[in-house]
């Protein structure tokens, strides 16, 4: 197993760089709401600020949060009244007075993380300082009756994508959807999603189990997942919650699958690390997936990946894992059974994982972010 420990040091910064920077990041969710995008938001905040750059994230008030709160990482958090629709997750969310913020800030530059809330697209539209997109999910993302209002939304979000000074993509793989919609290349930039955690994992042997992490939701592919299973005779742990759950639990059980496939629902940060570091390698049947966090989070702990050729999620896994066919069940049986059996393969790879997941330390996707800010303040 792998001890070692990422040691980083920034390179010089462009002689153009600012010794401070004030920033507001927007997205219409934040923590307590934990997804990949608030993650990566908190993770590069807390680096920012620690570099002594003024962070402000503006989000949408949730249910029991404050309007106002100071991050003990060491950036602001300003809520702004919302009204919410438990309708997927996350929920649609509309907040009041988005530009009001924004003018009231009055930052350096904006950077903002969403597509799918208006009162926020209209907001960013109608701002006249320097702004940044960031793009983390697939253009017409979504499945079954999904996909209509994903596309729908993203054809309309043209018009604001254009207002933008900037498009930041966090993989390779969203730039042709961006160049297909009337965006220069030269106004897009891949900054990576960001760990700032790499587990220091002493002599832990394999579990006697794979393991699926995420919200479970009709884009993850699960069904495919519980439909290989059939000819899987190993254990499957599946950790998370989602408005997909029951069908999933239903699909176990038309299958008779339950003697081989366990749900553990939301487990917490301490059991998720005994999970991770434990499974024989985690398993990632996406149908839409741009750059998740918790592929990288999986690599950190030393193990691979037997995952789908959906959007980005190849560019994430690189070579850290074996790649099958998108909505291919047979496909993803074969590949965990030639995983489970080749221990040879499966060590190597593990080795590889932890490697590539070192790409992705905050310090250098901190450095990425901080020279697309001064390139924009520049011109």
């Amino acid at each position: 197993m792998i001890r070692a420990q990422i040691s980083y040091v920034s390179k010089a910064s462009d002689p153009r760089a600012r010794d401070t920077i004030k920033i507001v990041d927007v997205n219409p969710f934040f923590y307590p709401y934990k997804g990949g995008i608030e993650h990566r938001m908190h993770k590069l905040a807390k680096e920012l600020a620690a570099r002594g750059h003024d962070v402000t994230i503006l989000t949408g008030q949730l249910p029991d949060t404050e309007a106002e709160e100071e991050s003990p990482d060491g950036y602001h958090i300003k809520r702004l009244p919302s009204h919410i629709i438990n309708v997927y997750n996350p929920p649609f969310l509309s907040s009041k007075g988005v530009l009001e913020a924004l003018n009231e800030l009055d930052a350096d530059i904006v950077n903002c993380n969403y597509r799918w809330a208006p009162s926020y697209n209209k907001a960013m539209r109608a701002y006249k300082g320097k702004k940044i997109y960031t793009c983390h999910n697939t253009w017409g993302e979504g499945v079954g009756w999904q996909k209509i209002p994903s596309k729908v939304n993203d054809e309309l979000f043209v018009r604001t994508l254009k207002t933008y000074d900037h498009v930041i993509i966090v993989t390779e793989y969203h730039r042709q959807a961006l160049l297909d919609h009337g965006i220069p290349n030269d106004k897009i930039s891949v900054v990576n999603v960001c760990m700032d955690k790499y587990p220091v994992i002493e002599e832990c042997p394999e579990g006697d189990f794979i393991l699926s992490l995420g919200r479970l939701v009709g884009v993850k592919g699960l069904d495919y997942l519980i439909e290989a299973m059939k000819d899987v005779d190993y254990k499957l742990i599946i950790c998370g919650k989602g408005p997909e759950e029951k069908h999933i639990r239903n699909l176990i059980t038309k299958y008779g699958l339950w003697d081989r496939i366990e749900m553990k629902g939301y487990v917490d940060e301490e059991e998720k690390f005994e999970l991770q570091s434990t499974c024989k390698f985690n398993v990632m049947p996406s149908i839409h997936d741009s750059c998740p966090t918790v592929a990288i989070e999986a690599m950190t702990y030393g193990r691979p990946i037997v995952h789908s050729d959906a959007d980005g999620l190849p560019y994430t896994v690189q070579d850290g894992g074996v790649k099958v066919k998108c909505r291919d069940s047979k496909g993803l049986a074969e590949a965990i059974n030639d995983l489970l059996e080749d221990d040879e393969k499966r060590h190597a790879l593990a080795k590889r994982a932890r490697e590539v997941s070192e790409t992705y330390n905050v310090h250098k996707v901190t450095d990425d972010l901080l020279n697309v800010f001064n390139k924009v303040l520049d011109e």
